[in-house]
């Protein structure tokens, strides 16, 4: 079976001159992977570029596995990496700057999720967590469609060989992580370290899980690299966040 990333359209869409992507493998949610156009702007006022009927969902980002769904927190102080949608015109939404953004939806039931996956979450198997809450509330494998937002690439991303070493150990095939089509592994000229993808690593989880690869696309934009859309806290060390959200049916 191939493994490579869905190359789907990606989407630019304009609101009074700033600037938010859309992907068309989720066309049929109103969802945006907002830029830092929109900073310090957050959810309460971004719904309105995609339902200004929605309620709006966030959590207090903790860099963990931990999904709830609207229901489930306490605004605003839950803490948690995924949100669920448990009724009709929920927007959730998550913070990133390098991490991977990461929204889902169920073409059958119209249930959503929104997911914050950094190494650290991704290394706890984050979004095979939200996928499998998914499946036991009653979603179908076959009907899920994920799009893995903006974030920083392999290519610019350097790190400690035991943090790639721990973030790809969550992968069934974590013995020869080179062999994967792409690649989660990148070689790098200083000792010790390695060039870690993150969106890789958790395209190859879902593969894992079962999914195909038409059912998974990445966004083919870089937050370390393109300084005029996105923040990089590894590009400034600053604490700058753009928002993704998506609407359930």
């Amino acid at each position: 079976m191939p493994t490579s990333i869905t190359q789907t359209t990606w989407q630019w869409q304009n609101r009074q001159n700033f600037s938010y992507l859309t992907c068309s493998l989720l066309e049929r949610w109103a969802h945006g992977f907002f830029t830092r156009d929109f900073y310090p702007a957050g959810p309460s006022d971004l719904v309105r570029h995609l339902d200004p009927n929605a309620s709006v969902s966030q959590l207090k980002q903790i860099h963990g596995n931990l999904v709830w769904t609207p229901r489930e927190i306490e605004q605003p102080l839950t803490q948690g990496d995924g949100l669920l949608s448990d009724g009709p015109r929920q927007s959730l939404w998550v913070a990133s700057a390098d991490c991977t953004p990461t929204l889902v939806g169920d073409v059958n039931t119209g249930r959503v999720a929104a997911l914050h996956a950094g190494w650290r979450g991704t290394s706890k198997k984050i979004l095979p967590v939200a996928i499998s809450r998914l499946l036991a509330d009653g979603s179908r494998l076959q009907d899920l469609r994920v799009a893995l937002g903006p974030a920083i690439s392999g290519e610019v991303y350097q790190v400690a060989l035991e943090v790639a070493q721990e973030v790809v150990a969550s992968l069934v095939s974590s013995g020869n992580p080179e062999k994967l089509t792409p690649s989660p592994i990148l070689s790098d000229l200083e000792v010790g370290k390695v060039r870690l993808d993150v969106r890789y690593v958790n395209f190859h989880q879902m593969i894992d899980m079962g999914l195909l690869p038409e059912q998974i696309t990445l966004a083919p934009y870089c937050t370390y690299q393109d300084e005029s859309s996105f923040f990089s806290y590894r590009r400034t060390g600053q604490k700058q966040v753009q928002w993704s959200g998506i609407v359930s049916l």
